[in-house]
């Protein structure tokens, strides 16, 4: 029986395959990575369209403010509170008596009169709507050798505004006060108003001599009976007075 031998032709066609594929690597102890398909992408790297997204949002969400920050507006500043105004201090009328030439009246009887003005201040507590302006004296005692003087020893005068005409005033020549709601006239003087007038003052030649304060009232007319006294009469000022003989 004849035995045919084996063929040698699988080894060498081993032998020669291995020979190519470590040529074609360039590693001839290392096998040869294993085909890919054309078709799937290198897995160790990205397109550049693929990353950038992964890249760009944190960038993205540290610019941009969180919804929150965004739709709270900055709270302002508070403003400066005003302080409150003080309340206006209450003030009252007040009056004011001065002689032309400085100082007191200084009269001569049977001489020429001497002026002098009266300024009313009111306040602002209250208006009057008829204040008047009120004279009184204390009688004078005379000098040894003066006659009984007549019953109207000075003549008191006071200017007109609208005229420029001098009117007779009234004096009172008396030691007790005349009670304010006896007295009956004036003119309306509102809050914080002035009102300055002008009088005259003149001794009759047969007059007594001596000297007496003339008092000078502001006098609410409208003030009723039993009204306390500063109320009545809000104001008073007084102007020295002296008369003398002409020798």
């Amino acid at each position: 029986m004849h035995v045919r031998p084996r063929p040698l032709i699988a080894p060498a066609v081993l032998v020669a395959l291995a020979a190519a594929l470590t040529a074609c690597s360039g590693h001839p102890d290392r096998p040869a990575a294993p085909a890919r398909s054309a078709s799937a992408p290198p897995s160790g790297s990205a397109s550049p369209s693929a990353t950038a997204p992964a890249t760009a949002t944190p960038s993205a969400s540290a610019v941009t403010p969180t919804p929150a920050s965004a739709s709270a507006p900055a709270s302002p500043a508070a403003p400066g509170k005003t302080p409150a105004a003080a309340p206006a201090v209450v003030t009252r009328l007040s009056l004011t008596a001065a002689a032309a030439s400085g100082g007191g009246l200084k009269l001569v009887r049977g001489g020429p009169a001497q002026e002098f003005t009266v300024t009313v201040h009111n306040g602002n507590s209250q208006a009057y709507g008829h204040l008047l302006i009120a004279f009184q004296m204390e009688p004078l005692t005379g000098e040894p050798g003066d006659l009984p003087g007549p019953a109207t020893p000075f003549v008191l005068e006071r200017r007109d505004p609208a005229t420029g005409t001098w009117r007779a005033a009234d004096l009172r020549i008396a030691t007790d006060a005349k009670p304010a709601h006896l007295y009956t006239g004036g003119t309306a003087l509102a809050r914080d108003a002035v009102r300055t007038e002008r009088y005259r003052l003149r001794a009759t030649a047969t007059g007594p001599t001596g000297s007496s304060p003339l008092l000078v009232y502001a006098i609410d007319a409208d003030a009723a009976e039993g009204t306390r006294a500063d109320f009545e009469h809000p104001g008073h000022v007084s102007l020295p007075l002296t008369t003398r003989r002409i020798l």
